[in-house]
């Protein structure tokens, strides 16, 4: 009976466990090369064109607002990148596929408002390059399938900073288009600064139809795995929040999209933000975590 005692108390240990970033050294994942090898060549002269955009026009969370939201710092071979996320389970993640493909590990942020700061409701957990599991429809040089799920090294703790997303059940056609969505994450903040957020910011605006976000984007880019956030007022998520939750209000918060991509010529334009459909992706969500 010690031993098992000794080891649980051993593994709690792990589990909450500080972990120290160097946030200097930590750039939204829109900077890097595989974020933009998804996009087609017609988009491909914007790369460089306009370096500095945020979640636009939104305002800042309150403590817990959003007990869902991750924040995810991934490590690659050169550098580190910043994305978001959603809790799926104790021990899995949602994000973009694009934000972990390569990757070679990194560190989970949940129950977070302030991320530089050591808040007591923070927890931070480690995954590894094992524990990413990503859609296999998805390549570098498509937008579609953009999914993935993260498992931790260790269980978070549940609890009212700390609460797993809900999404669509099965059979849940809804398409939501009408539907105030909204977006949430730790994207940069300023046209005229590169530093992220943070604290967690959110915007919202109306949810579109298909037809509506493809007259905006084209059908080759919008089909029925996409759901879009409409760029009324200027108010989109930007920088650092993709593979971040999208969720509207239906008896509580229900996740209904994960950030996928915006327009390269700026997140404040007015043009439809991009999400992967969850609803769309349920029964992979379901094979590839412990939901």
């Amino acid at each position: 009976m010690k031993i098992i005692v000794l080891l649980i108390s051993v593994l709690a240990l792990a589990s909450t466990e500080w972990i120290d970033i160097d946030w200097s050294e930590v750039r939204p994942i829109e900077e890097f090369d595989q974020y933009w090898a998804r996009l087609p060549a017609e988009l491909q002269f914007l790369r460089n064109a306009f370096p500095n955009r945020r979640i636009t026009n939104g305002q800042q969370a309150t403590p817990g607002q959003f007990p869902y939201q991750v924040a995810l710092v991934i490590t690659f071979s050169a550098s580190s990148g910043l994305c978001g996320g959603s809790i799926l389970t104790r021990n899995y993640i949602l994000t973009a596929a694009h934000c972990v493909q390569n990757a070679l590990g990194g560190t989970a942020i949940m129950g977070a408002h302030n991320r530089f700061v050591s808040e007591a409701t923070q927890q931070r957990i480690a995954f590894a390059a094992s524990g990413i599991k990503i859609h296999p429809g998805y390549i570098s040089t498509t937008i579609r399938n953009d999914i993935a799920t993260v498992r931790l090294n260790n269980a978070m703790t549940l609890n009212d900073r700390v609460v797993p997303a809900r999404i669509p059940v099965t059979g849940d056609s809804r398409s939501f288009a009408g539907w105030t969505g909204t977006v949430s994450g730790f994207g940069r903040i300023s046209d005229t600064s590169t530093a992220t957020s943070t604290v967690v910011m959110y915007t919202s605006n109306p949810i579109m139809s298909e037809n509506e976000c493809a007259a905006r984007w084209g059908s080759s880019l919008i089909q029925a795995q996409n759901i879009c956030l409409s760029g009324d007022g200027g108010r989109s998520p930007c920088n650092g929040d993709s593979g971040g939750p999208l969720a509207v209000q239906d008896n509580g918060s229900l996740q209904v999209g994960i950030v996928s991509f915006g327009s390269a010529s700026g997140c404040s334009i007015g043009m439809p933000s991009v999400f992967v459909r969850v609803s769309h992706f349920r029964d992979w969500i379901i094979a590839n975590s412990d939901l």
